[in-house]
């Protein structure tokens, strides 16, 4: 222990940080020291468990769970900072130190859940009669006893040996999975140098990519495969050749004959998912992950999915129909392209319900919006935010906010919200800190959106908004959770019920009562009118269907990578062309593939689980309703919310949970009624 404390004066990772609300002092953090930390760390969490293990006391909650599950926060948290530094504010540095990491981290866990000595004690406890413990207690017991068996503490020795080494070489995997897509996605720019050219772009896309150039040394407009550059370019640009190039380069990464190529790391993914699985006593990677989630079996996901496309393919099939013919009779366009349908559907959105992105755009200036969600946060969950620059952050677009709750400290939320060189694309909400009892958490929401214009507004468009809020809601998820374990806290919960708050807080952008409260001219300061809300209630559920089926597709094909055997699949392309034909209407574009880039199921943690999204929307239309219900500010309802849902976290099984706020299971035909698929 002399040898481990001298180390530990060494390194800042490993001490308390003296700072308010020991935040994270990010500047004093150097890749390396991650390194050295982790190495201790985990000898430190070895001589935890190895005192658990060693007692001659019977085993029981208190001398068993409870340092159990406490005994690697500390590692989680100093891995957990590394991780999220690599997917905000990466560098070659950066990327090398979480190579280096990862297979130690793959290692350790490996060590704690094939210790056998460990499981037996947890098992003693297990098979007790536990009438005393409270709901918590009985779902950490459960936890713990399910997660020692799920990782293969029961495997003979040699199976151990191959369990290690595939985990090993998955984490790897994730990781260059990720770093080639960011590579093939920040490789690739359009640079337009005639004016002409950018017809019909809106202004803030053209001075967004006017500032691009400028920090580029080149002339005239830079885009990029960034969102808040892609999207726009892709929905408003008048020319279609440069439509077309935009597209496939976005479609191609991860596909393209370079070292960024995917494909054989999705083979080697899919191929060690299969062999683990078999390995534990599963027939597939999807039963294994199944198994611990709502939806229990690939049965039952299959049928939820197969169940959603018999009612939206025909709606979608019509919507794809109304489309074909506004673009032949607008734009004589008789064969729609991938590069076609986000410029068409807007023209025809624009047409069909008098609504224009770009006049919408400034009544959701960035600072307002953040403010609106602040004061509805107070009004739902009497939650006050307050920024703190002394606190530091690891990027200066980086903000801080504590959080109070009645007055008294919640926690700290971290937002960041502009794109960036070693930034991936996308949004996600993340934990620094995680909360347990006497200890509140620290949560960040990162997202992709247009950087402030020279006059200091970043305005966003309203899938922004909505991608805004819900990010926002996962925070919530956290900074509300009062759970006495970390393991169970916050977004701790079954993989297909995580989506819940995040989604549920998007219904909120569609309410004139919280409109009102941030949807503000940026110039004018005059609020969005009824009319334009109106507008935007209708275009809701503008192609419902075809997005709906989108969703589904990308569903069917992460299941189908994780349930057939994957030796059947002999490329990657084919066999994603086939499980998409009937759910794709634009013709197949052989220079691009779905699967290279889909980040979710091979780096993310959502293999077997993308289906979740949609599964969430029903938990979630069905749990709105009742806000619709009774008032979308209502304190009962929003109390009961707050006290099931978002402060449980873990704690106790999911749909139990939602009984207890709704009073009944949720009905499917709430997400079919909002999404207009069925009569109300």
């Amino acid at each position: 222990m002399i040898l481990l404390k001298n180390n530990i004066l060494k390194s800042i990772l490993l001490n308390k940080f003296d700072t308010p609300y020991n935040s994270i002092p990010f500047s004093k953090i150097k890749p390396n020291d991650f390194i050295f930390a982790i190495k201790e760390e985990i000898k430190i969490t070895l001589i935890k468990i190895d005192k658990i293990c060693s007692q001659t006391d019977k085993p029981s909650f208190k001398n068993t769970i409870e340092p159990l599950s406490n005994c690697s926060e500390k590692l989680k948290i100093i891995s957990g900072i590394l991780f999220s530094l690599n997917n905000a504010e990466t560098n070659s540095e950066l990327q090398e130190t979480t190579k280096l990491v990862s297979p130690i981290l793959s290692k350790f866990y490996n060590d704690l859940s094939l210790n056998k000595k460990l499981f037996e004690r947890v098992k003693q406890i297990h098979l007790k009669n536990k009438k005393k413990l409270t709901h918590e207690k009985l779902y950490l017991i459960n936890k713990l006893y399910n997660n020692f068996i799920r990782n293969g503490v029961l495997l003979n020795e040699k199976n151990k040996k191959k369990l290690r080494l595939i985990d090993k070489k998955l984490s790897l995997l994730g990781l260059e999975f990720g770093e080639n897509l960011l590579s093939d996605s920040k490789i690739f720019h359009i640079n337009i140098t005639n004016k002409k050219k950018l017809l019909g772009l809106p202004e803030t896309s053209i001075n967004l990519a006017k500032d691009k150039a400028i920090s580029m040394n080149k002339k005239g407009w830079v885009f990029t495969l960034d969102f808040p550059s892609y999207i726009p370019f892709m929905k408003f640009c008048d020319d279609r050749k440069l439509r077309k190039k935009m597209s496939i380069a976005f479609g191609k990464r991860g596909f393209q004959k370079n070292k960024n190529n995917n494909e054989n790391i999705i083979f080697e993914i899919i191929k060690l998912r299969k062999v683990r699985a078999n390995l534990l006593g599963y027939k597939s990677h999807s039963e294994f992950v199944l198994e611990d989630r709502m939806a229990k079996t690939e049965k039952n996901v299959i049928s939820f999915l197969n169940n959603l496309k018999e009612i939206t393919l025909p709606l979608a099939k019509k919507e794809w129909n109304f489309l074909k013919k506004f673009s032949k009779k607008n734009f004589k366009i008789n064969k729609i392209q991938k590069w076609d349908v986000a410029f068409i559907s807007e023209k025809m959105k624009k047409v069909l319900f008098e609504i224009d992105e770009t006049n919408i755009k400034p009544f959701f200036q960035l600072d307002k919006v953040i403010d609106g969600i602040f004061k509805i946060s107070k009004k739902l969950y009497e939650l006050k935010f307050i920024i703190n620059k002394k606190i530091e952050t690891y990027h200066p677009n980086v903000n801080c906010y504590e959080v109070y709750k009645k007055n008294k400290y919640y926690g700290l939320l971290y937002t960041d919200f502009y794109p960036r060189k070693g930034k991936r694309n996308g949004a996600w909400m993340t934990s620094f800190i995680p909360q347990r009892d006497g200890q509140r958490p620290h949560v960040s929401i990162v997202c992709n959106f247009s950087p402030p214009s020279k006059n200091g507004n970043s305005l966003l468009s309203f899938s922004e908004v909505t991608t805004l809020f819900h990010e926002f809601g996962h925070a919530l998820h956290g900074l509300l959770a009062n759970s006495k374990y970390s393991s169970l806290s916050g977004t701790s919960v079954l993989w297909d019920f995580v989506e819940l708050p995040s989604q549920i807080m998007e219904n909120w952008c569609y309410q004139e009562d919280s409109l009102k409260i941030f949807a503000k001219h940026f110039n004018s300061n005059k609020k969005i009118s009824k009319k334009i809300i109106r507008k935007i209630q209708k275009a809701s559920i503008f192609q419902k269907g075809l997005e709906t089926i989108r969703q589904l597709s990308y569903s069917y094909l992460d299941m189908s990578f994780h349930s057939v055997v994957p030796n059947k699949i002999k490329s990657i392309k084919n066999h994603e062309k086939d499980i998409l034909k009937d759910l794709q209407f634009t013709p197949d574009i052989k220079d691009n593939c779905i699967s290279t880039s889909f980040s979710h199921i091979f780096s993310g943690g959502y293999s077997s689980g993308y289906y979740s999204y949609k599964w969430a929307e029903v938990l979630d239309a069905d749990a709105f309703e009742l806000f619709i219900e009774k008032g979308i500010f209502n304190k009962k309802v929003s109390n009961s919310f707050c006290k099931n849902i978002l402060s449980r976290g873990g704690t106790e099984d999911p749909m139990k949970l939602y009984l207890k706020f709704r009073g009944k299971k949720p009905d499917p035909k709430a997400l079919l009624r909002r999404s207009g698929l069925i009569l109300k």
